[in-house]
């Protein structure tokens, strides 16, 4: 029987050009700093419904943060980004959240389809993102453009700190 070779892990090659990605960056703060800057620019219009809705059925209360379409957008931005494809229902898998029953068990309930697809609309007519010839979802030229600036901008603010 041969003996099994040890695996070295993956290297992450190094950009020659230094740019940096969506995908080098923390969540977290892209996700922040994208919110604040569809909210500067001004290209998302908030629709007149926002402060009402909830997020999905198995929410009890709208989202208490006044800025939560942005953030919304900026993290459906950024799905879009990393899983070309990706469309309404799977936003609504993405966005779901179980639904409690009392005393009866919980199931798992999906996030509001209109609310996700309003969000790829006006991600749509801003030009970050495009329909696929597959269905779905993709990023568009600017919009990677526009990630990849702000993961930029993130990336000098705050540095990922190496795990020890």
């Amino acid at each position: 029987m041969p003996a099994k070779r040890e695996r070295k892990p993956k290297q992450k090659k190094e950009n020659p050009l230094g740019s940096v990605t969506l995908k080098d960056v923390a969540h977290d703060n892209f996700i922040a700093s994208m919110s604040e800057h569809l909210k500067k620019s001004g290209k998302l219009a908030l629709p007149s419904w926002v402060d009402l809705v909830k997020t999905g059925k198995h929410k009890e209360l709208s989202p208490y943060n006044p800025n939560w379409y942005f953030v919304r957008a900026a993290s459906m931005l950024r799905r879009i980004y990393l899983r070309p494809g990706t469309g309404v229902g799977a936003f609504t898998k993405i966005y779901g959240g179980p639904q409690r029953h009392g005393s009866k068990p919980v199931h798992f309930s999906r996030g509001s389809g209109s609310l996700a697809r309003h969000v790829c609309k006006q991600l749509e007519s801003a030009g970050f993102v495009e329909k696929d010839r597959k269905g779905g979802r993709r990023i568009s030229a600017a919009g990677q453009k526009a990630c990849d600036t702000i993961a930029g901008n993130v990336a000098r603010t705050n540095p990922l700190q190496p795990i020890a």
